[in-house]
């Protein structure tokens, strides 16, 4: 069995799995094999005499754990993977913190916030202070405090950073620090922690408990990181911790995908590994299985721009396949129409499924043109990244009541469902029982259980109210260590209303949320089946459920529709991910780069290796787009070509000639019209982008016709004769047969003429929009000279 898992590798992949005495790093390029060496490198330690049970594996998806787990089970025995520690870092650390937590202060049963409660438990702190949340956005706050986490900045460090506090004057945010240690202590007064406690608190632990870092360090005694790359600091800090001792530690990943900085990533942590462990053999892998030749050429061209690097030469030995291809476009409009026929075109040419499309794009507003054409062309897609289902107002609401349930002393869960469904107890009731929970520093629930003792100014039917929800509560408390998630679920839902109030609603919206339900029930009954299957029948408490759905609900929000639909994404949404067609659109300076990433050379690199993984997704076609204006922020925007257009080898990408594209084998020749046979259809992109990127202009309608960007500007034999501006005497000289430039829509011809004077119109065939007529009074379109035969 051993020596067939190796024969299946080739020679870098091989020596990478079977290196297992000493640290060592993979570097593994796109399409390389990541996955299969990390499962057989696995495989080989169990072959090895590693026992599951000291291997540790840490991910960033659930979904990567499952299948690793699911292929070295296939690979040796599904018995024996079972036993492997692995999983995402926050899964991994919040089962270590279950056990050691009362060392730490805290209680084993403390709820999981994920960002939603974060950013709400920061809104409370915020409105308490009196501070603008104009000022102080929950989400930006939040964000601050997320990054000081993962820097280990922890409050009292945070109000003695001088850099710290400057920043947050210079943001009209000064209260900042205050608002990070309040939160910090609501959180622990809560006995809750957020994703990035899970980290924090792990690392505190290991350096305040000698004999738990030991313990630890006995119980892993080989440890592999997947996509190195993306980890941060306190990630990289708990890792080195771990395997310093023992030293028997293998990172994976591959510099030139590192495109997570926003969230904290830092790519030193794997250029720099061999500067923690100075012994470690570094193994390269760099044939790429996932796409063409000259995909994998363009894409080298691209990153070897990038100063701060791993050197290395990615190869691919399928067929040569097509060169990338730039189409230039008039417009977001006509750039959506392009894509649009393009996807149409390949389809029927190809014969293959719609989910062999992703079109990629560098921010999310840049979805609406390409939704919109999509639905009026019939081509069915879906967006990923939306919201996801535990995300949904109605799973909120139930996974609160289990909180609640699982850990009284949960103040956001509290505070969602003290009232719903309504019973009566209002926000000024809530408002003077969390004042006393304050006041006495406790949590909202110990008030309830007295409110007297406490302070709480709560008389009459209120205190009959609120001692109701108490008993349902606690009713539900002592039922859950003998019952299991499903039951106890359903006993919450139908008893404490939610199931009355959902299933009475027979609008469209309440019949969607009915199914919600539905399937989050059926979700709890499979939870509980398939512990009970895996012998893990001690396992399948509300407690149990809920650590499942927050980790899960954390990074992996595709819901697994596989239907056959085109893929919009960011390109961060991609990574990981491939599609035999690409388009990659938006290929503009102050779109991609982002302009907020051109003024520094550190952000400017990771937007290049942005562009590399979204090229890179590509397995037989890469097409590339890009508009000379955009309807932005109410007003029309020029932008120039991207200057990373500039930096892929002329020899691996061609540009499509606007005219060319527009007309594709059809002459117009009518009047000394437009000859397809005069252009080329594809020059090579050092030709056309010759020029520095400028700085963008943008100008509110009306506009007059601008003079394109020297980087859009068509070959001599075509000068465009400008129309009158609007609101001017009407003389257009046009007639059936001319070609004109529109600004939205493109080139076009005229077919047909009626009316005289200001009611002049003209039917007007686009390539990409079809006929149009357009009355020629306020029509915004330029004339092309006729070319002579």
């Amino acid at each position: 069995m051993e020596k067939s898992i190796l024969e299946t590798l080739n020679d870098s992949q091989r020596r990478a799995v079977e290196h297992i005495d000493g640290p060592s790093i993979v570097i593994a390029g796109a399409g390389s094999g990541k996955t299969r060496v990390l499962t057989y490198k696995i495989a080989h330690l169990l072959n090895n005499g590693f026992e599951p049970w000291h291997i540790l594996a840490l991910t960033f998806t659930n979904k990567a754990a499952t299948e690793m787990k699911t292929r070295i089970g296939h690979l040796v025995s599904m018995e024996r993977a079972r036993y492997l520690n692995m999983g995402t870092f926050h899964s991994v650390f919040s089962h270590i913190l279950r056990t050691e937590a009362e060392r730490i202060g805290f209680g084993k049963q403390y709820t999981i916030y994920d960002e939603n409660d974060s950013r709400s438990l920061c809104k409370v702190i915020i409105k308490e202070m009196g501070l603008d949340d104009k000022i102080y956005k929950p989400a930006t706050v939040h964000a601050r405090i997320s990054m000081a986490k993962n820097h280990l900045i922890l409050p009292a460090q945070y109000a003695k950073d001088s850099h710290a506090l400057q920043h947050d004057r210079d943001s009209r945010m000064p209260a900042m620090s205050h608002i990070y240690t309040t939160y910090c202590e609501r959180c622990r007064k809560s006995n809750a922690m957020d994703f990035d406690d899970l980290l924090v608190y792990t690392h505190q632990l290991f350096n305040e408990h000698d004999d738990v870092l030991q313990k630890y360090r006995d119980r892993f005694r080989f440890i592999l990181v997947d996509e190195y790359q993306d980890t941060n600091f306190v990630q990289q800090s708990i890792v080195t911790r771990l395997a310093e001792a023992h030293r028997r530690i293998c990172v994976v990943g591959d510099d030139a995908q590192s495109i997570y900085g926003f969230r904290g990533a830092n790519i030193d942590n794997i250029l720099d590994f061999q500067e923690k462990f100075a012994d470690a053999e570094m193994f390269k892998l760099e044939q790429n299985y996932r796409s063409t030749q000259r995909i994998v050429l363009a894409a080298n061209s691209l990153i070897k721009h990038n100063r701060r690097q791993i050197p290395k030469d990615i190869f691919s030995r399928n067929d040569k396949g097509e060169r990338l291809t730039l189409k230039p476009a008039y417009s977001d409009t006509e750039e959506a129409m392009i894509v649009c026929n393009d996807i149409r075109r390949i389809h029927r040419a190809d014969a293959c499924a719609y989910s062999d499309f992703a079109v990629l794009y560098r921010t999310n507003s840049q979805s609406r043109s390409f939704e919109e054409q999509l639905r009026k062309q019939g081509i069915p897609y879906r967006i990923y990244g939306g919201l996801s289902f535990y995300q949904r107002k109605e799973i909120k609401d139930v996974i609160a009541y289990f909180r609640l349930v699982a850990n009284p002393d949960d103040e956001e869960a509290f505070r969602r469902i003290i009232n719903y469904p309504a019973r009566g107890i209002g926000d000024t009731t809530v408002g003077k029982i969390l004042s006393a929970a304050n006041a006495h520093g406790v949590s909202p629930w110990t008030v309830v259980k007295s409110p007297a003792r406490y302070g709480a100014d709560v008389r009459g039917t209120t205190v009959t109210k609120i001692e109701t929800f108490r008993t349902l509560i606690m009713n539900f408390v002592e039922a859950m260590p003998q019952t299991d998630a499903y039951e106890l679920g359903k006993n919450i839902m139908k008893d404490s209303g939610i199931t009355a109030d959902i299933f009475g609603d027979t609008t469209p919206e309440g019949l969607s949320r009915q199914e919600n339900i539905e399937e989050f029930l059926g979700a709890m009954q499979d939870f509980v089946s398939i512990r009970q299957e895996e012998g893990r029948g001690e396992e399948v408490s509300i407690a149990d459920f809920l650590q499942e759905v927050a980790l899960l609900a954390d990074l992996d929000s595709d819901d697994g529709n596989d239907s056959d639909r085109v893929a919009l994404m960011t390109i961060h949404s991609a990574k990981g991910l491939e599609f035999p067609n690409v388009f990659i659109v938006g290929m503009e300076e102050n779109i991609f780069p982002s302009p907020r990433a051109c003024d520094s050379q550190r952000e400017l690199e990771e937007e290049r290796r942005l562009l590399y993984v979204a090229i890179t997704r590509a397995e037989r076609r890469c097409i590339l787009t890009c508009a000379r204006n955009r309807f932005r922020y109410g007003r029309v925007e020029f932008d120039t070509p991207s200057r990373f257009l500039r930096e892929i080898d002329p020899q691996y990408m061609t540009v499509e000639s606007e005219m060319s594209a527009s007309y594709g084998q059809q002459r117009y020749g009518r009047r000394g019209g437009y000859d397809e046979s005069r252009y080329q259809n594809s020059r090579p992109v050092a030709d056309r982008f010759r020029a520095d990127p400028q700085p963008r202009i943008t100008a509110h309608r009306p506009i007059e016709p601008a003079t394109p960007p020297a980087s859009f500007r068509r070959a001599p034999a075509s000068q465009p004769i400008e129309t009158p501006s609007v609101g001017s005497t009407f003389a257009i000289a046009v007639q059936e047969g001319d070609v004109i430039e529109h600004e939205r829509f493109g080139i076009g011809r005229i077919l047909r003429m009626e009316g005289t004077g200001e009611n002049t119109k003209a039917t007007v065939e686009f390539k990409h929009a079809g006929a149009k007529q357009l009355l020629l009074k306020f029509a915004r379109f330029k004339k092309m000279n006729t070319i002579s035969e």
